[in-house]
Order: structure tokens, then sequence, then C-alpha cells
């Protein structure tokens, strides 16, 4: 019983802390790492077309995957 005691008081001590973290820096716990993206995963829904920020944001990295192919290219 005092194993599962002890257990609980350190549980709730932090999440007594991370509550007292989010308070202080309004910020929200995040994640390391990566979500759907460190998977492979491009798109997390069903659209048939991306909106316009992720248009943006793969040509962006599309023009930068091919100024890495053409400073990189040995011949």
């Amino acid at each position: 019983m005092s194993t599962f005691l002890a257990a609980f008081v350190v549980l709730l001590l932090f999440f007594v802390l991370m509550s007292i973290g989010y308070i202080i820096k309004r910020k929200a716990v995040a994640g390391s790492c990566g979500g759907l993206g460190a998977l492979g995963i491009e798109k997390a829904c069903d659209c048939e077309e991306p909106c316009d920020n992720r248009k943006a944001k793969m040509a962006a990295e599309e023009a930068a995957r091919k100024e890495r192919l053409t400073q990189n290219r040995i011949l």
C-alpha cells in the first residue's frame, strides 16, 4: 500500500509542477518526437488538396531540395 501511495504522490507532484509551468509560461506541453512527420506521413487528414499554407511549405521544401541537388551535383 505504501508503494501505491508513494507512486500516487510522485505522479501528483509532477502534475502540479507541470501546471505551475503552464501557468507561468502560458505554453502548452509539446512533444519532441515529430508526430506523424517522423513516420513519413505527410498529411493527417483526408483532404483531396492541401491548404494554402501547406502548399507554400511544400513548394519551399521542393525548391530547397532542388537547390541542394544543383549544389551537390557531381557532373
